[in-house]
């Protein structure tokens, strides 16, 4: 005897969908029609502010160039210590993963706060160069401390990513490349790069977006280096000019969704 159907009202899933569509209209979709319609207000050209005035096209390109350098150093590293981290048992291994990860739960603020601890004014590395008597050496409030506190915000989130990629690998592809005498080399060309490669390329990517959007560690430091969501931030808190504001954040908004979108495409696999 075959079991009744069971029948559902037919107003049971738009019910069911209602609060979800209220919270995407008012807190996505409205306020993203909202900024793209801000910089209409002075005029189309404010759209393309970002590259017709020079001081926000540097802010962009610096903010770029910053972006991808710590996103570059951030996965190297990340990758050698987890990969190594994946491979290699020893006493103490899960005490010096979770202190590598520790930054995670730090925010933006914090870790500039400890960049000025140690390359600020009063700061450690300012001490003891006049312990020696040399010059007071200070590099939180430039490119060089950006980088650093970036990267320190950043490694995190590599290293556990890669760790885990690495302890799912397929190791009977690594020796069957070495039975085969492949040297050591050649194992990580053909077998570990082609198998990281699509954590390599997502991971790059929530790292780029990650440094494009930092905010809080950018606020602290950024006196002598002004990154795009500082530029964002002065121009609608100090001067009130939201619609360049607007036409900045779409602008940032694009760069970061454009990384993210080819991450998606050249990492997507090509049987699905």
């Amino acid at each position: 005897m075959k079991a009744a159907a069971t029948t559902h009202p037919r107003w049971l899933l738009p019910a069911c969908l209602a609060p979800a569509a209220v919270f995407f209209l008012a807190f996505w979709l409205l306020p993203v029609l909202r900024l793209v319609a801000l910089p209409a207000a002075q005029g189309w050209q404010t759209y393309l502010a970002v590259l017709t005035d020079s001081r926000y096209l540097a802010s962009m390109l610096d903010t770029l160039a910053l972006s991808l350098a710590v996103t570059v150093a951030t996965l190297v590293l990340g990758a050698a210590v987890g990969i190594y981290l994946a491979r290699h048992a020893f006493p103490g291994k899960r005490l010096l993963l979770s202190l590598l990860t520790l930054p995670l739960s730090f925010p933006g603020v914090i870790i500039g706060f400890f960049v000025i601890l140690l390359g600020g004014r009063q700061g450690l590395v300012a001490d003891l160069g006049a312990a020696f008597g040399l010059e007071r050496i200070t590099f939180a409030y430039g490119l060089l401390g950006l980088f650093l506190s970036y990267l320190y915000f950043s490694l995190p989130r590599a290293i556990a990513t890669y760790a885990a990629a690495a302890e799912a690998m397929n190791l009977q592809l690594e020796e069957a490349a070495r039975s085969l005498g492949a040297s050591r080399l050649r194992v990580m060309r053909d077998v570990w790069v082609p198998e990281l490669a699509p954590t390599t390329l997502a991971c790059g990517a929530i790292l780029f977006a990650t440094s494009m959007g930092a905010f809080g560690t950018a606020f602290t430091l950024a006196s002598k280096f002004e990154v795009i969501p500082i530029t964002i931030y002065n121009e609608f808190t100090n001067y009130a000019n939201f619609a360049l504001a607007a036409s900045l954040s779409i602008a940032l908004g694009l760069v970061t969704w454009a990384v993210l979108f080819m991450a998606r495409h050249f990492g997507a696999d090509p049987t699905r």
